[in-house]
């Protein structure tokens, strides 16, 4: 799990690629805000996290999917870490901010993906 990257995935380049196409100014991994948000518009006071699905037990099928080796493990892996995304979650919005999360699996429709981050980010 060493090689596991935290940051500049390539879900999360997508993202910021697109933002950038938008013309949206952001900040990337704010270490004062709760769990570090993979992008932050503080002027908006949005905070985006970009899930991959299987390290954060989306309900698609890569991230329904459990390794047969060590189950016990991984489901109290990912248990964990859907856990801490609520406590994030809610941290952020008891400080009145808004919290996108856009799961992996949800970024192969780039029109999909452009629609809701136009939409997210364009909002009061």
């Amino acid at each position: 799990m060493r090689r596991v990257k935290s940051k500049d995935t390539s879900p999360e380049l997508k993202v910021r690629r697109l933002l950038t196409w938008m013309g949206v100014g952001y900040r990337l991994h704010r270490k004062d805000l709760p769990g570090k948000p993979d992008v932050v518009m503080a002027g908006r006071k949005l905070a985006i996290f970009v899930h991959g699905c299987f390290w954060h037990g989306h309900d698609c099928a890569r991230g329904a999917r459990v390794p047969k080796a060590n189950r016990d493990y991984w489901e109290s892996k990912v248990g964990r870490n859907r856990a801490r995304d609520v406590e994030h979650r809610t941290a952020l919005e008891a400080r009145g901010w808004r919290v996108l999360t856009l799961w992996e699996c949800e970024l192969k429709d780039e029109d999909a993906l452009e629609a809701t981050l136009g939409r997210e980010v364009l909002a009061p």
